[in-house]
């Protein structure tokens, strides 16, 4: 059942390179997406909530003598995240503007990105999440490099390099684990590193730490970021802010939070610190762009170094709400890059002293600045909306363990606000020039991804339960893992 994520977007694209009408090529792969997302949600609804561990479990010996196997499985931790990795795919496509060259290469590779990371996402076994981990950085590179802007080339490269190393840190890591615990067994559910010693143990998890950090990113790890992002086309920006990037705070959890749970406790105030600094540093380097996709780009650092202030807490309340940061900052990120891709298609620009007066009702971009409004409310944590239940969730559960870090990261979701109100200040109001005549009109299929993201934003703030419900289980039980491990250490 697990394999269906990744065998139809994989199957989707060689048909995709092989299927000869051109201009049925998008509502080609926008089905094979939707039916991934079908698929998804099919497990959702099958779901066994009181079962906290791997369900849909599939197991096929592969290559015993290195330990790598064919092993899946899905919890509450890598469900939501798959979801959101169909249903993000299905937005890209349509962030797509009206013509672009070689079609057919370019939506093969958004499925085999789709792939990719629902492989890294289901992988219980490490050499397996490595495999996913570093392939789905191919496509990437190739369509940063080939429909990136003008300096694609440097982005590409520098993501590619970054990136790159990131899995090399990771592989090092895992084969630590594997091989110095005594059995050189890399399934997850079969890893023991109790027997490490203590400093072992901290040079394996710090190895773990710069690798996901890379991929985050956080601070000082996250100077590809604003670059690639920048660079890369509305739909690429969606995938890395909205997904990729969260197989950096996937692999904290999973693989840090999960198998070094005392060494965890011991460098967790360093690790809040961390996020609290990504948080401040992402919030004041917003406020200072000029351009909206830099502006955007720097915002979800900051919202990402939440995550890491929450995993660090380690109480059953900041886990929880890291996972549901996960997704509320993936659904509001994916919405703010298609309406700055719709309105540099549109306008031109992306220069905020240039833009002005978008929300004129005759000759602007009044919906599309609506829109824009709204997502600027649910990145700054306004109630109803799914980011003010995210935030509150990290906030509340992570107080308790560090309240001076919480407290800073409160007053960053303020100057969250700051810089959302520069930006929407600055394009949706004002007098528009009249140099500028008419913007073209917004058609209807660009329209629809911003409908969809909006709705689900609006329902899972009212409705957190629907989100939170499939996540808690899973995140209690790796809690209270851990404070077992932390009374054993405490006997001895």
């Amino acid at each position: 059942m697990a394999t269906a994520l990744i065998l139809l977007p994989t199957i989707g694209a060689i048909i995709i390179s092989l299927y000869p009408q051109e201009n049925q090529l998008k509502t080609l792969t926008a089905i094979i997406s939707a039916l991934s997302l079908i698929w998804s949600l099919y497990l959702l609804k099958i779901f066994n909530l009181s079962d906290p561990t791997f369900q849909f479990t599939e197991y096929l010996s592969w290559a015993e003598p290195l330990g790598l196997s064919y092993s899946l499985g899905i919890d509450g931790l890598s469900l939501p995240l798959l979801i959101l990795n169909s249903l993000l795919t299905i937005i890209a496509i349509y962030s797509i503007g009206e013509k672009i060259e070689r079609q057919r290469f370019y939506y093969a590779l958004i499925l085999l990105i789709n792939a990719g990371i629902a492989g890294a996402l289901m992988a219980s076994n490490l050499l397996l999440f490595v495999i996913f981990y570093e392939i789905e950085l191919i496509p990437f590179y190739l369509m940063i490099a080939i429909w990136g802007g003008e300096k694609r080339g440097y982005a590409s490269i520098k993501f590619l390099l970054y990136t790159a190393l990131s899995g090399i840190l990771v592989l090092a890591a895992f084969l630590g684990i594997a091989f110095l615990s005594g059995n050189g067994n890399f399934d997850y559910d079969a890893i023991n590193t109790s027997s490490l010693s203590a400093q072992t143990k901290l040079i394996l998890l710090t190895l773990l730490l710069v690798g996901f950090g890379i991929k985050v990113p956080l601070v000082p790890l996250h100077t590809w970021l604003p670059d690639t992002y920048v660079e890369a086309s509305p739909a690429v920006t969606i995938l890395l802010g909205g997904i990729l990037a969260k197989l950096g705070t996937y692999g904290l959890i999973r693989f840090g939070f999960g198998l070094f749970p005392d060494t965890w406790a011991l460098i967790s105030p360093g690790l809040a610190i961390i996020g609290t600094i990504s948080v401040l540093y992402g919030a004041l380097a917003a406020i200072a762009q000029k351009d909206i996709k830099r502006m955007v780009a720097y915002s979800s650092i900051g919202h990402m170094g939440y995550i890491l202030v929450a995993v660090a807490a380690g109480t059953e309340l900041s886990l929880l709400g890291a996972v549901a940061q996960m997704i509320s900052h993936g659904l509001i990120l994916a919405l703010l890059f298609h309406l700055v891709g719709i309105i540099e298609r549109k306008a031109g620009t992306r220069d905020l002293d240039v833009l002005n007066g978008l929300m004129n009702p005759v000759r602007g971009l009044p919906l599309t600045s609506a829109l824009l409004i709204g997502a600027g409310m649910a990145s700054a944590g306004i109630p109803g909306l799914v980011g003010f239940i995210a935030e509150f969730i990290v906030f509340q559960g992570s107080f308790e363990a560090f309240p001076i870090p919480t407290l800073l990261c409160i007053i960053s979701s303020g100057l969250t606000a700051v810089y959302f109100v520069i930006l929407l200040n600055r394009t949706c109001f004002g007098k528009l020039d009249n140099k500028l005549a008419y913007y073209p009109k917004v058609l209807l299929s660009e329209k629809l991804p911003a409908f969809a993201l909006v709705a689900i934003i609006f329902y899972l703030g009212i409705q957190p339960n629907l989100l939170t419900r499939w996540i808690e289980p899973t995140t209690n039980k790796m809690v209270a893992q851990i404070t077992q491990t932390y009374s054993e250490i405490a006997l001895k």
